[in-house]
């Protein structure tokens, strides 16, 4: 059985990712990486376009399916050697939070949802998946909301 990740980053480094088909999660540590394997969904979250800017953009950003192989390190020059997952991202439309804060499992009833976001990486039901998915009209050739 698969499991469904939220991965939170800056809408600009989440594009930049897509481009070249990886993730990075928390300034390109290893660990939280580990705990992703091949065949599950992720989802990046991005509550701002530019890191540190306040632009209030609170929008899902990215979806698609982790592909095969391990963690590995790429290099961004100045001795700045991430950790990364390769992803498959699929065709979809960026999508804001708010409208789904009352369906979503992991924010429904809470006036503190965003709390669980600073954690840069955490697992979300099939439920939640599958409506975000839905809400970024995602094109997803493999993905399964188990």
């Amino acid at each position: 059985m698969s499991a469904h990740w939220i991965a939170v980053a800056s809408a600009e480094h989440v594009r930049r990712g897509r481009e070249a088909g990886f993730m990075q999660v928390n300034h390109g540590k290893a660990a939280p990486l580990r705990r992703i394997k091949p065949g599950d969904g992720i989802i990046y979250y991005s509550p701002t376009t530019i890191l540190r800017e306040k632009d209030g953009l609170q929008a899902f950003t990215a979806i698609g399916t982790v592909r095969e192989g391990e963690p590995y390190q790429g290099d961004m020059g100045g001795g700045f050697t991430p950790f990364r997952r390769d992803v498959e991202w699929a065709k979809a439309e960026e999508a804001p939070i708010k409208p789904l804060l009352e369906q979503l499992d992991f924010t429904a009833g809470k006036s503190n949802w965003g709390y669980q976001l600073r954690f840069g990486l955490f697992e979300i039901t099939a439920h939640d998946f599958a409506l975000i998915a839905e809400a970024m009209g995602a094109a997803m050739k493999a993905m399964k909301a188990d």
